[in-house]
């Protein structure tokens, strides 16, 4: 699943990204996302997406555990499946389903299949290239639809929602997780020469964001009832994972940060960039690699919501 991938403000005159098709276009807790093109922005972004994968993975399983589900699902849609965080966490899950895993990527959906072969579960696993925005794929009759970090990319949300709860079989449950936003990694008052460096990139990249995504942060639940979907549940699950869960944190926290510092660059002053430069320095004493105080903070909240 995905957090917020931050994206840069564009120059005056360029005009804005479409949004992200089926997946979304940045990583957020729980699976997704990519935009389209670039392989070597792919590349990167599906490597950020498997070391989130890897952090958050217990935080996947308790999401996917508290699911209301009044029988075992034997057909499941992971709609905005990034390289799979969703997919296998849904089909440890369910032991007995098969996952329909959707979307625009295909290095993200080479990724999944690739993973799917190593755990030996590639045949419970069916991949589905396809832009949410765009079309309407063939998906079947899902008993359960998933979708994690990827709603608040869509174009147009609300004709999504609703062409989720018409892909699902009557009584079929509709789970959507959302993260607060991009992870932070720093404690508030670091580092020792900038104290809240990080903070303060994100607040240069607020109001481009605001315009670009700006369903990110949204309150889905009347979203889903205005889509004709009954809500059953809600659930806010805090996340706090410091570098005693392993070296997946300081990768994870290195990557994030490296997106982030491309992002903000030309919003920041010179101090703080060089601050910045100074952290993702593997050489320097002060960078990630060396610091104990890392940890992924953030926010998900995901509705259950059940077709009538």
């Amino acid at each position: 699943m995905a957090v917020m991938n931050p994206t840069p403000p564009r120059p005056a005159g360029v005009a804005p990204t479409p949004p992200h098709p089926a997946g979304p276009a940045s990583p957020a807790p729980g699976g997704a996302h990519t935009a389209t093109g670039h392989t070597h922005r792919s590349d990167d972004q599906a490597e950020l997406l498997d070391l989130e994968a890897e952090v958050l993975a217990e935080h996947l399983a308790s999401l996917t555990a508290w699911l209301p589900v009044d029988e075992e699902p034997r057909r499941i849609v992971d709609l905005g499946c990034g390289t799979g965080a969703g997919t296998f966490a849904l089909l440890a899950r369910f032991p007995e389903a098969e996952v329909t895993a959707v979307d625009s990527s295909a290095v993200h959906l080479d990724r999944l299949r690739e993973r799917a072969e190593a755990l030996g579960v590639a045949g419970r696993v069916r991949v589905v290239r396809a832009d949410l925005d765009a079309g309407r794929p063939e998906l079947g009759r899902p008993e359960l639809a998933w979708a994690s970090s990827a709603m608040h990319h869509l174009a147009d949300p609300g004709r999504v929602l609703r062409r989720v709860r018409e892909l699902l079989a009557p009584g079929g449950l509709f789970a959507l997780v959302e993260p607060a936003g991009f992870p932070r990694f720093l404690p508030e008052d670091a580092p020792e020469d900038r104290p809240g460096l990080e903070e303060r990139c994100h607040t240069a990249l607020a109001d481009h964001h605001a315009e670009q995504v700006p369903h990110r942060g949204a309150d889905w639940g009347p979203g889903l009832a205005a889509a004709g979907f009954t809500v059953v549940g809600e659930r806010v699950v805090t996340v706090h994972v410091d570098r005693s869960h392993g070296p997946a944190v300081g990768r994870y926290a290195l990557s994030g940060l490296r997106r982030l510092r491309g992002a903000a660059a030309r919003a920041l002053p010179a101090e703080d960039l060089a601050a910045l430069d100074r952290l993702l320095d593997s050489e320097d004493p002060r960078g990630i690699g060396r610091r104990g105080d890392l940890a992924v903070r953030t926010e998900l909240t995901a509705w259950a919501a059940r077709r009538p």
